[in-house]
């Protein structure tokens, strides 16, 4: 038996070990299962070179719980360890001063990876580790290598007699979560999924058939239960890939999911190495506040799902994996470092994706138009947060009217630039954001020659504001804004059917029932055009709609309107005007202007009650 001291100079490595990845601890597993697939997949590479490794026979790495005794075993059939080897990989640990190294890393709460500490996450959970090991060498004998969390160990020979390794955890009293057949079975799902060797946890129960016809019989068998049955298939050429080998791997990452809209292949090995798939999900015109759906992974070992530094932030709403050794990781693996390489790669990812719906437009653009309720989410976000997409985006970038017609931004311009400009040779945009309660502003508009937007989305508000700062001479109006009202009734100025003093008598009668604060305006319209209309200062709108996409108290914030009275509107001219009795003008005003509110679903409560019981006796 041979005794020694890791080589550290400190025997606070342990409990820093302890401190530092408490937070984490549950990687350990992951660590330890990466090392039996190194160890396995070498041991493949040797043998296909011609090295003397014997058989390789089976190869499937063991995960072994065993409650009664307290100790979780991951057993490996790889190359194995000589006594040498042990020494080498398992007692060096390099350290000049865990002091040293305790002050630099005092804010990082996750250490294991930069520093060879993969193996020795297992004391996070271990008060013992055992390393029963024997190389493939020919003439090897087998070791055995333990520690009980200090710089102490002790190595003896062992009788193994089949090559690899058995990591022996003896789980410590405050980590018996580990010790849960579920709760391993549960990590194993979550970190090797999709590793390249066969990773087996206990057995399973599996029906099986014998016999056909009236003799068939059904009976429970059991199964090795292999945790990584499905293939990473973005490993794949995508030319050996089918669109149902995508849609199924689809419904492993995200099970009972709707099928995605399409997809893209990421197969890159310069200047980076990079696999992956990413996936267009169907958001159905939502904006979906879970983004952490895009897998990371090492070499096929899951390590996280934040990947913000890699993906831009508007393709976070893609779901899919992502994979890459050169991806850099700090020292546990789990976090992203924002070097140029990262850059570079979110760079290339976003080209690539804009690459994608470029060809989709111009080659499938029947496809890609009907694919645009669910698309516009990922494409307008993205030419809000994302120049260089942006520059690309606006080629293809639709824009829907309320007739359900779909223009690229120029084929729109060249629609409507003709008769919608302002004053300042703006070509303006009209748009609604509720064509339900809208529908009387869109009606007059289309009445008058003019062409309405759907922008219904939460993110429009935010998109055409950019569309205006980026595009030459466009200008985007609500229908119901001060600006359309000026806009649409430029071409139908007419007389007033009213003199000066019945004008004024209008707007005094409806300046008392909208009530103080309002600004009434009698205008000459067309006398089929509604007789109130209520119109919004463009500006002051915005302004609050953009406040309440970041969340701000609103209550205090009034609702700001124009009331637009129709001089010329049989209603107010002749039924209003011609009655002697101030009461009943002033009765008719206030019904007038209520069915106005009515039609922008502004009348509520007790005040809509008292407007229908009104309407009634008007029917009488």
């Amino acid at each position: 038996m041979k005794k020694g001291n890791i080589a550290v100079q400190t025997e606070n490595i342990f409990p820093i070990i302890k401190q530092f990845l408490y937070s984490d601890q549950e990687i350990f597993l992951r660590e330890l299962i990466s090392n039996a697939v190194d160890a396995t997949t070498k041991l493949k590479t040797l043998s296909a070179k011609g090295e003397p490794t014997g058989e390789l026979g089976d190869l499937t790495i063991q995960i072994i719980l065993d409650q009664e005794n307290k100790t979780l075993t991951i057993r490996d059939r790889g190359v194995g360890m000589t006594e040498d080897e042990v020494e080498k990989y398992l007692n060096q640990v390099a350290f000049s001063s865990a002091q040293e190294f305790l002050d630099k890393y005092k804010d990082d709460a996750n250490i294991i990876g930069h520093f060879g500490l993969g193996f020795y996450s297992a004391f996070m959970v271990s008060n013992r580790v055992e390393a029963v090991t024997k190389s493939y060498q020919e003439g090897a004998t087998g070791v055995t290598w333990s520690c009980e969390g200090d710089p102490n160990y002790e190595l003896i020979s062992n009788d193994k007699t089949d090559r690899g390794t058995d990591i022996v955890l003896h789980i410590s009293d405050d980590s018996v979560e580990y010790l849960q057949e579920s709760r391993i079975e549960e990590l194993l799902n979550k970190y090797c999924k999709f590793l390249p060797i066969p990773i087996q946890f206990g057995t399973r129960q599996e029906s099986v058939t014998e016999g056909e016809g009236e003799e068939a019989t059904t009976k429970e068998i059991e199964v090795p239960n292999i945790i990584n049955e499905h293939d990473a298939i973005w490993k794949k050429s995508p030319t050996e890939l089918t669109d149902e080998d995508y849609k199924a791997f689809y419904q492993v990452l995200y099970p009972f999911s709707a099928p995605p809209m399409f997809w893209i292949h990421l197969n890159i090995d310069y200047p980076f190495n990079l696999t992956g798939i990413l996936y267009f999900p169907k958001l159905n015109n939502t904006f979906e506040v879970q983004k952490n759906k895009i897998q990371l992974y090492s070499n096929q070992v899951y390590v996280t799902d934040e990947v913000k530094e890699i993906v831009p932030e508007f393709l976070t709403l893609l779901h899919g994996v992502i994979d890459s050794p050169d991806i850099p990781l700090n020292v546990s693996r789990s976090y992203l470092q924002a070097d140029q390489n990262v850059k570079k790669i979110n760079s290339h990812i976003t080209k690539k994706v804009a690459d994608r719906l470029n060809d989709l437009f111009k080659k499938e653009r029947p496809s890609f138009e009907e694919k645009w309720n669910d698309l516009s989410v990922f494409v307008k976000y993205g030419m809000i947060s994302d120049e260089k997409f942006y520059d690309k985006a606006n080629k293809f970038v639709l824009l829907k009217n309320v007739d359900n017609e779909v223009f690229t931004l120029d084929e729109y311009r060249a629609k409507v630039e003709a008769t919608q400009k302002d004053k300042y040779e703006r070509t303006v945009m009209i748009y609604a954001n509720d064509p339900a309660s809208q529908d009387a502003a869109i009606t007059a508009a289309k009445k008058q020659g003019y062409d309405v937007l759907l922008l219904d989305h939460i993110i429009d508000n935010h998109f055409l504001q950019v569309l205006e700062q980026k595009e030459d001479k466009i200008t985007f109006v609500r229908i119901d804004s001060d600006t359309v009202d000026n806009l649409v009734q430029q071409d139908e100025a007419k007389e007033s059917v009213l003199n000066e003093e019945q004008t004024n008598q209008v707007k005094t009668l409806f300046g008392e029932v909208a009530g103080a604060g309002k600004s009434i305006e009698v205008k000459p319209l067309s006398p089929e055009a509604q007789p109130v209309q209520l119109v919004r200062p463009e500006f002051m709108r915005r302004m609050k709609e953009m406040q309440a996409m970041q969340g701000m108290d609103l209550s205090g914030f009034p609702d700001d309107y124009k009331v637009i009275v129709n001089a010329n509107h049989p209603l107010v001219a002749n039924k209003m005007l011609t009655s002697t009795d101030e009461a009943q003008q002033k009765d008719v005003a206030d019904y007038l202007y209520k069915l106005a509110l009515l039609n922008q679903n502004m009348l509520k409560g007790k005040e809509l009650t008292a407007f229908v019981a009104k309407s009634l006796t008007f029917l009488q």
